[in-house]
């Protein structure tokens, strides 16, 4: 079902899940189908379909119940200007946040070894 058109068919599977997410086919709430059943209908192998839904994992889209399974949770973004500018939102926030946690870590590294290397 993936075309060759030299995008990797991990991204191909990921984009007709969300043309079908969109679609109503499968709406926000409701199970993906197993991944034995998206490697047959996609004919792709189950590296390609975890892949996919790895890549909506991360977009927010789906979220995966351990043992259960893969759930959607939201309606995935149609790759406007908006989304991505969302996204740019969220990635300055996360980096601000990791500065932050890592100044601090910083600072308590230095105040141990402060005190370590004292006699």
């Amino acid at each position: 079902m993936t075309e060759h058109t030299g995008r990797p068919k991990y991204l191909q599977v990921a984009d007709e899940l969300r043309r079908a997410i969109r679609a109503g086919s499968y709406p926000v709430g409701s199970e993906l189908p197993s991944t034995s059943q998206l490697t047959r209908t996609y004919e792709v192998s189950t590296t390609v379909v975890r892949a996919a839904v790895r890549e909506l994992r991360q977009e927010g889209v789906v979220q995966g119940q351990p043992g259960k399974a893969v759930y959607v949770t939201a309606e995935p973004g149609d790759g406007t200007d908006a989304d991505r500018s969302d996204l740019a939102v969220r990635l300055r926030e996360l980096e601000d946040r990791t500065s932050t946690a890592l100044a601090a870590l910083e600072a308590r590294v230095a105040e141990l070894e402060g005190r370590t290397s004292r006699p």
